[in-house]
Parts: C-alpha cells; structure tokens; sequence
C-alpha cells in the first residue's frame, strides 16, 4: 500500500497544495480539483483517488489557492487558471502523462488550459455546462476548445444535473459516461433505482476504462 503525501506549491496566484495518492507502478497521472462550492473531498474526487491508484493510475488532489488561504469565495476564472498552470510542473514531475481534470469550476479550468500545458486529456466531472436555470448562456465553447486541440474528453455526468443535463450538451460533446438520477455532486435519490456506491462505481470504472485508452 503507498503512501499518501501531500506537498504545497507557490503559484501566482499565491499556495496551492497537492494530495498525492500514488499507484505503486503508475503508468499515468490524474490531477484533479475541485468546484467552486467545495474541497478535494467531494464524493467523486475522493473515490477516485481510492480506487485508481490500484489500477496503475496515480490520483493527484489540487486544492486552488483561494482554497488553501480559507477563502468562501472563488476567484475569477483568470485567476483560477493561473492556479492551475502554476502547479502543472509539480503535477509532471513525475515524468509521465498527466491527466487535467476537475469537478464543475475545475472541469472548465482543465478545458480552458489543457491545449497550453500538453495534457493528455481532459477529465470534466459535472461540467456546467450553464447556470441552472439558463441555458442561454451556455459554455460549450470551452469544451469545443478541447476537440479543436486534439485533446482526448471525458465528460461525466449526472443524469439529473441543473447545471447541464446529457441531452442539453451539443453534438459530438454528449457525456461519455452518465450517472443514473444523479445532481451537480452526483448524489442519487435514495428511491432511485440506483445507491451511491454503485453510482460512484460507474464515475470509477468508466474513467479507468477510458485512461487505459491514453497509455
């Protein structure tokens, strides 16, 4: 069993920290950050950097800086990706294929940035697509950006999700993998059809599928 170590990284846009969760033979590395609502612990992220490290996948947890400094509030989406590229050497240091991924405001920071830093792909759990209740003023661009630059997608979501629901995103953009009744956090109802370990054991078996494919 490794070890879980956690390291802080001075951005511009002041310390970040990485919680690292190391596969014992890593053929790839996962960094992953959270939304804007909450931390590295969100039931998606933390069961991620369960399960992925035994399947030769190395999880790296990014805590944003505004985060790190106790703030409510995040920043302007400028600032965010400031936080993000200035941990990205961190991230590759390894020396092996990094992943960019993130839940909702940190899917569209890996989108935004993920051409510029050479990410192997692009993992967006809930993308927001819009604010719930708007589709008018939709985000897809952000994810047109990634297939403009070749990058390989994986979008998550949930089947239940105001901010972006599967059939509401544009063609060729269509969530890869959808979790049954689920909302922005992938919660499930508890008279759904579906529990929650088994709606987080879709999240973890369709992103190992998928990162097979990238090495």
């Amino acid at each position: 069993m490794t070890t879980v170590t956690t390291e802080t990284v001075e951005t511009a846009a002041g310390l970040a920290r990485i919680t690292w969760h190391p596969a014992a033979g890593p053929r790839l590395v996962l960094a992953v950050s959270h939304g804007a609502g909450g931390g590295i612990e969100a039931r998606d992220l933390a069961a991620l950097a369960a399960a992925l490290p035994a399947r030769g996948v190395s999880v790296a947890l990014v805590e944003q800086p505004w985060r790190v400094a106790g703030k409510k509030l995040a920043p302007a989406p400028k600032t965010l990706d400031s936080g993000w590229r200035g941990v990205w050497p961190a991230l590759a240091a390894p020396g092996l294929p990094v992943i960019s991924g993130g839940r909702s405001a940190g899917a569209r920071v890996a989108c935004r940035t993920a051409a510029d830093l050479g990410a192997a792909g692009v993992l967006a759990l809930s993308f927001p697509l819009h604010p719930p209740g708007r589709p008018e003023k939709t985000r897809a661009e952000e994810l047109h950006a990634v297939g403009q630059a070749g990058v390989p997608l994986l979008i998550v979501q949930g089947g239940n999700d105001p901010f972006g629901r599967p059939g509401e995103f544009p063609p060729g953009y269509a969530p890869h993998v959808v979790v049954p009744h689920g909302d922005h956090g992938f919660a499930v109802p508890r008279r759904a059809d579906i529990a929650q370990d088994e709606a987080l054991a879709i999240i973890v078996d369709g992103v190992a599928g998928w990162t097979r494919s990238l090495g």
